[in-house]
């Protein structure tokens, strides 16, 4: 039975970063089951087509996208929770759907209100994020309440979605989410668009013009990375791992992109030397990613969190890219046996394991080909959107919901 949705996202939807592809991507696939989908979000960000958006106040010194944790979420989200009950009164919405758990707090009230189920889309520990960050420490009187605002969030949520199954186990031994509301809902991809470089010389040409615009000099083997540049996505330790590789030969690249701030992590690449065999080109718009990814020959995913999502390696095995990461549960529950794994915070192994790769031909096309077929396999968004359908009706039932559809021509297809 088709629903109206009301997705709320604490973020400055969109920034053409992981969490806000999970984002984006499921809300596609969700309208694309047949139902009404409108998202509450933060008053800057980019609009999507064919998403109906309702973004909270405007808040005139606050242009870029806010990343992780800020100070300036406070009142963000309090521009957001009004906007919230007012989209949620003129909708009256059959579900919640929640991303972050500042978003699931903000949906609380209106969970109570409304009578109907909130549903917790758990990009990772909103605590542990703080710390990753530095916006928050142990030792911080704030730590204890946060982390029982957290687990209070959790088990008031009619049911938990997950984008690991790592985080999943966690939250299993944690015990903060009552039984049988907790799902593992992993991370997808398009593998129509995302995919191999097919040797075409269209697609031949289009490769050059893109290096050219890079300033990426001719016979160059291109490392690729996208995501967040942060010390705790191990942007420090990659550029660290370029240094060794650069010091060895002299035939490699590195293209790190990602923002907030690439002037910084150029200026690091400067110092250690390698300022010209290190791209920064800042944002990557979403649409235009499979190209760049399609510049490499190795992909990296050297995130150093425990506790998130890395949705990046599911676009790196469609691309059929070997791929290298750091040995984390995360990594290795996208990956399996199709990709390497480097040491958790080394750069030396993280180096090691990429020119492993590099000179060895026949096993980056083994892993390459392996990794697409896995992606192909098990890493279908329609498949998400499934998985997320029936959780929905699942908290339906369990609240006695008998929710009526909205009207056909209401629906947003």
């Amino acid at each position: 039975m088709p629903h109206t949705v009301l997705m709320l996202a604490s973020t400055s939807f969109f920034s053409d970063y992981g969490n806000h592809v999970r984002i984006w991507e499921e809300a596609r696939a969700i309208q694309r089951r047949g139902h009404r989908l409108v998202l509450a979000t933060y008053h800057n960000g980019d609009d999507m087509p064919g998403l109906e958006i309702r973004r909270s106040w405007d808040v005139p010194w606050i242009k870029r996208a806010v990343v992780g944790s800020s100070r300036h979420k406070l009142y963000l989200d309090v521009g957001l929770a009004w906007r919230a009950l007012r989209v949620a009164l003129e909708l009256r919405p059959a579900i919640i759907h929640a991303h972050t758990h500042e978003a699931a707090a903000i949906g609380m009230p209106l969970q109570q209100l409304l009578n109907v189920p909130l549903i917790l889309d758990y990009q990772g520990s909103m605590t542990s994020e703080m710390l990753d960050h530095g916006f928050l420490r142990k030792t911080s009187p704030l730590y204890l309440p946060l982390t029982r605002l957290e687990r209070t969030i959790n088990r008031r949520a009619d049911a938990v979605m997950t984008s690991t199954a790592n985080a999943a186990a966690l939250l299993q031994r944690d015990g903060s989410v009552r039984p049988g509301r907790l799902h593992s809902v992993p991370d997808g991809v398009d593998t129509e668009r995302f995919r191999p470089y097919d040797g075409s010389p269209e697609w031949a040409a289009q490769r050059a013009e893109l290096r050219a615009q890079l300033g990426i000099p001719p016979g160059r083997r291109l490392v690729v990375y996208i995501g967040l540049l942060a010390p705790y996505q191990g942007t420090n330790v990659l550029i660290d791992a370029a240094r060794l590789i650069c010091a060895r030969r002299d035939d490699t690249h590195f293209l790190i992109m990602g923002h907030p701030d690439p002037h910084s992590y150029r200026r690091y690449a400067e110092s250690l030397g390698v300022g010209d065999r290190v791209t920064l080109p800042g944002r990557i718009i979403y649409r235009d990613l499979h190209s760049y990814l399609a510049l490499g020959e190795v992909a990296v995913a050297p995130k150093m969190s425990l506790t998130e999502g890395n949705g990046k390696i599911a676009n790196y095995m469609a691309m059929g890219l070997p791929t290298v990461a750091f040995a984390t549960p995360v990594a290795r529950e996208f990956l399996g046996d199709t990709g390497l794994y480097a040491t958790l915070g080394s750069a030396e192994d993280l180096a090691a394991k990429v020119e492993l790769v590099l000179d060895n031909p026949a096993l980056a096309r083994a892993l390459g080909a392996a990794a697409r077929a896995r992606a192909v396999a098990e890493l279908s968004w329609e498949r998400t959107a499934q998985s997320i359908e029936t959780i929905y009706a699942e908290a339906l039932a369990r609240r006695g919901s008998h929710a009526p559809a909205p009207q056909q021509d209401q629906l947003r297809g």
